[in-house]
């Protein structure tokens, strides 16, 4: 005869036996996938990207760097050129620089889940980070330690212009994507740090430097991120898109 307490030995091994073996499925089974690699979908707005790839902890974004909207530096061939000889940004006349648009091989790697850095870093010459539109954003800087003010002018009717390089970007507000595409205040992108930018309206508002801190942003909810974020805001004064360097962490890119 078996005894009770051996009819509760034997349940509890099979209690065991099932659930090692209900594990063990939930690990091999083809049907439940991993999905520790999918991209974010906040990362799949930025539809002028090429691909865009993840490992779980960084998202790989490549572009060429070519603007969607017209410009006067395209060449006249491109169903995308537009002559230009008008007012552009803070009512300067246009005055074009040397320089064309050619496609480049950029590749952003930007972290999925920013948080602050405890040592801040500054931002480099060159992209620090990318628009939806697969444009680079440049920081405030013409060279070393050197201000936008002679460089201005070269602005085109979307307010960016290339380098000698050919590679695009914009150093303040992208105006195709605040006026044509978006609006005021939508996402327009990301810095390198994984921390998004925003327009140059908040809440039927004019953001101001004043209410930004030393990195040109602050945290709260948005529509993107309901839980809030540290994000940055363009605005229509130096330093225009980042302050000080990375609130956080920057990743790489690659061109």
């Amino acid at each position: 005869m078996i005894s009770g307490s051996m009819i509760r030995i034997y349940s509890l091994a099979l209690t065991l036996l099932l659930f090692s073996c209900n594990k063990q499925d939930d690990i091999t089974n083809p049907s439940t996938p991993s999905n520790s690699n999918a991209v974010p979908e906040i990362f799949k707005k930025i539809y002028g990207a090429t691909t865009i790839t993840s490992d779980g902890n960084y998202v790989y974004i490549k572009t060429t760097g070519q603007p969607d909207h017209k410009s006067a530096y395209y060449g006249s061939t491109n169903p995308l050129y537009e002559s230009f000889s008008g007012i552009t940004f803070k009512g300067n006349t246009f005055s074009k620089n040397p320089n064309s648009i050619v496609a480049q091989n950029f590749t952003f790697k930007i972290p999925i889940n920013p948080s602050e850095a405890s040592k801040k870093s500054a931002t480099p010459l060159g992209p620090i980070g990318v628009s939806m539109n697969g444009v680079p954003f440049f920081n405030q800087y013409a060279g070393p330690n050197q201000p936008l003010a002679g460089e201005i002018v070269s602005f085109d009717q979307y307010w960016g212009h290339p380098a000698p390089r050919g590679d695009y970007h914009y150093h303040v507000e992208p105006l195709y994507l605040t006026t044509v595409k978006f609006n005021k205040s939508a996402l327009l992108g990301f810095l390198l740090d994984g921390f998004p930018v925003y327009g140059p309206e908040e809440n039927g508002s004019s953001v101001k430097n004043e209410s930004l801190d030393a990195y040109h942003g602050h945290k709260h909810a948005t529509t993107d991120y309901p839980n809030g974020i540290y994000h940055y805001h363009v605005t229509d004064a130096d330093p225009y898109i980042n302050g000080s360097g990375f609130f956080g962490t920057p990743g790489t890119v690659t061109q």
